[in-house]
């Protein structure tokens, strides 16, 4: 049986107990080894795989995770739909501590991540206008009211490079850019997940005021996993949610984003270049000659 519902759980939640008839899948692909060996099975009858960002014991930094190999192991298992999770810092003043955001834009500040599948004689220009999936989102915002969470719906999710948390003249940057929340991992992930055609949308997990805040502390890892412990178990009670209710349609134009973004001519793309594409780009480029069908 196939996976249909990926899940990339973030900092804190390394494992899902929930999964019937779990097993590890070691998955190779193209652009290396995933974070961890993929948790397949089934939640309130979705098949669904699961994998743990930062692998197990939390070993990969943010600008070290092998996000491209995340979502071509997902897609190559059969994910249609694909929801992350998150640890992020509030930029607001009503966004406490363990709030849920279910963002729906995204300002990258990352630097030097690999953010597409498409290069070495290859070029695809994807559109992400809508970063995270329209349908994705609010079924998402419905299966954490379920989980006993409250949403807020709506948001820019601020993507800094890491490993270190903000400066305060940063924090306050992103403030006045009338950003929401501000975190490590949405991108290369939401931009991979849109050229691989998923319907990705993220659940942003609040553990801290990141360092505007003059009344509060300022951010530290102590803090930060006091929080992600508590925020874990709603995010695997919003998983449950999501399978049992079933998956939104697939009429946001995610299945089909590739389309017509690929525009190097077939027969100029390097074999190898069309080898490794594989999965993410079988369904508009002829097969290889002499590869099996």
């Amino acid at each position: 049986m196939r996976a249909v519902l990926g899940v990339i759980g973030g900092s804190g939640l390394y494992n899902f107990a929930d999964v019937r008839d779990a097993r590890s899948v070691d998955v190779a692909t193209p652009f290396g080894r995933p974070s961890d060996p993929i948790v397949v099975g089934t939640v309130a009858g979705t098949p669904i795989a699961f994998v743990a960002r930062h692998g197990t014991g939390h070993r990969y930094s943010p600008s070290d995770l092998p996000y491209r190999a995340n979502i071509y192991a997902l897609k190559q298992l059969g994910v249609t739909h694909l929801m992350s999770v998150s640890a992020v810092g509030s930029l607001r003043q009503d966004l406490p501590p363990r709030s849920v955001v279910v963002p729906d834009q995204i300002v990258d500040r990352t630097a030097g991540r690999a953010r597409t599948f498409f290069e070495e004689g290859v070029v695809a220009h994807v559109g992400i206008a809508e970063p995270f999936c329209p349908n994705m989102r609010p079924a998402l915002a419905a299966a954490i009211g379920v989980a006993g969470g409250e949403p807020r719906e709506g948001g820019t999710y601020v993507c800094i490079e890491g490993p270190q948390f903000s400066t305060r003249a940063e924090s306050e940057l992103h403030r006045a850019w009338g950003a929401t929340v501000v975190g490590m991992t949405a991108m290369p992930e939401a931009r991979l997940a849109r050229e691989a055609e998923l319907c990705y949308a993220t659940i942003a997990l609040v553990t801290d005021y990141d360092v505007w805040h003059e009344e509060e502390a300022a951010v530290s890892v102590e803090l930060v996993m006091n929080y992600l412990r508590a925020n874990a178990d709603l995010a695997k009670r919003v998983v449950s949610a999501l399978a049992a209710a079933g998956l939104p349609a697939r009429t946001c134009g995610c299945s089909d984003a590739l389309r017509h973004a690929i525009v190097t001519s077939p027969d100029r793309i390097p074999v190898a270049t069309r080898r490794r594409l594989g999965v993410i780009a079988d369904r508009y480029l002829p097969p290889i000659e002499g590869d099996a069908p």
